[in-house]
């Protein structure tokens, strides 16, 4: 996707041509859901969140100068809404459920019920970490942002954004070690 054309999209919303909001939406919901059901670890509230940024999106339109990518002025309004959303339901993120391994006219080959549980685990590994550590950690790994797009969206240094991957990632090593135990 070509940063220079969602700003370009960005600006038509801005000046007015609000139908050109369903590109943008074709084409980041989804990389947003996920972004919002990694933070919160619930489904419904994630989806009605990703319509709650591009509620968003829309309303604080004049906003969004174009002089940075449209992918961190968006994360910067979804940072915002699941802050608002951990506010008003005064909860910190839940553990992420655990999926259950359904075993349907057999056995599932031992290899996939392993790796299902790793993936459980990690899971669970995650949403035990604090939410800064978390949040970095969804941003550059599963969103697969650059850390200068991070810098941009957490409002911080990119060398900054650099130390908090790294010890967010060996807090997940260690928290994922003491859960495997």
């Amino acid at each position: 996707m070509n940063s220079l054309a969602d700003n370009a999209i960005m600006l038509k919303v801005k000046s007015g041509d609000l139908d050109k909001m369903g590109l943008l939406f074709e084409r980041y919901h989804r990389p947003l859901y996920g972004f919002l059901y990694r933070m919160t670890g619930e489904k419904e509230a994630s989806e009605d969140m990703v319509q709650n940024v591009y509620y968003r999106m829309i309303r604080y339109r004049n906003t969004f100068t174009g002089d940075g990518e449209f992918k961190t002025w968006m994360y910067h309004l979804a940072r915002n809404v699941v802050n608002d959303y951990f506010k008003k339901n005064k909860v910190r993120h839940q553990d992420v459920s655990e999926v259950e391994a359904r075993i349907g006219g057999g056995t599932l080959a031992d290899e996939e019920i392993q790796k299902q549980q790793e993936i459980n685990l990690l899971n669970n590994a995650i949403a035990s970490l604090p939410e800064e550590s978390r949040e970095v950690l969804i941003l550059s790994r599963y969103q697969e942002l650059k850390y200068d797009e991070i810098a941009g969206i957490l409002k911080i240094s990119e060398g900054n954004v650099k130390v908090r991957v790294y010890r967010a990632i060996q807090q997940l090593k260690s928290i994922y070690l003491k859960l495997e135990q």
